[in-house]
């Protein structure tokens, strides 16, 4: 073997210790992203940025071996990587509070600090579970304002009954009119979404309706 390549691998460790650390991460990360998926509401949740999660755990891992001890490898990492741009924008300050859950898990874990992760994991995962249940609490079954408008000769409740029936746990009509100078119908609807509900699973299917010309779906303030 040549005299770099196990230098190398002395500085990382072993290759069985490498792969086990990659493992760990990708273990932990897909835990940090249960947590994301289980603590935050499905209407909220993005599946791509789940399994952005585990990623993110096993590449930090991987970065954190690579660099190791080496000050100058680190300052090369980082520019590198500073080349690295994304177009999607996180769209809420918690996913990104998990987004740097994930970087922690991977550091620690490629770092042979596997009880920090484990730790972290445990406490974040905890303080999400209990600030979730009290918001929750406080904002109660979050009601929606649902408009809908279809075309003038559609019966606009039984056209939209079977989407709401799968998403909806309530609903109450709270009004009717006509619209487009009395070329189509619009109803308003109160709705109280299902736990394991999307609203924009909802909007997607009322939308997919024939008939059906605009939806509007916007949550009700405790002022409203």
């Amino acid at each position: 073997m040549p005299e770099f390549l196990r230098s190398e691998l002395q500085a990382a460790g072993a290759p069985l210790q490498v792969l086990a650390r990659l493992i760990g991460a990708a273990l932990l990360g897909a835990v940090v992203g249960w947590i994301y998926q289980r603590t935050r509401p499905a209407s909220e949740t993005s599946s791509s940025l789940a399994i952005t999660l585990v990623l993110l755990s096993i590449l930090i891992a991987m970065v954190t071996q690579v660099i190791g001890d080496n000050v100058a490898r680190a300052f090369s990492l980082v520019g590198a990587l500073s080349i690295v741009r994304f177009r999607t924008v996180v769209r809420d300050t918690v996913d990104t509070a998990f987004v740097i859950f994930a970087v922690a898990v991977g550091m620690a874990v490629g770092a042979s600090h596997p009880a920090v992760a484990l730790s972290g994991i445990a406490i974040v995962g905890m303080a999400a579970w209990i600030m979730t249940r009290g918001q929750t609490a406080i904002n109660g079954d979050a009601p929606y304002r649902l408009e809908v408008r279809v075309g003038l000769g559609h019966d606009a409740d039984s056209i939209i009954a079977q989407p709401l029936k799968e998403h909806a746990r309530t609903r109450h009509l709270t009004s009717i009119a006509t619209a487009k100078q009395g070329m189509a119908i619009e109803v308003v609807y109160r709705i109280e979404l299902q736990s394991d509900a999307s609203a924009v699973d909802l909007v997607k299917a009322l939308n997919r309706i024939e008939g059906v010309q605009n939806v509007a779906l916007a949550r009700i303030t405790p002022d409203e």
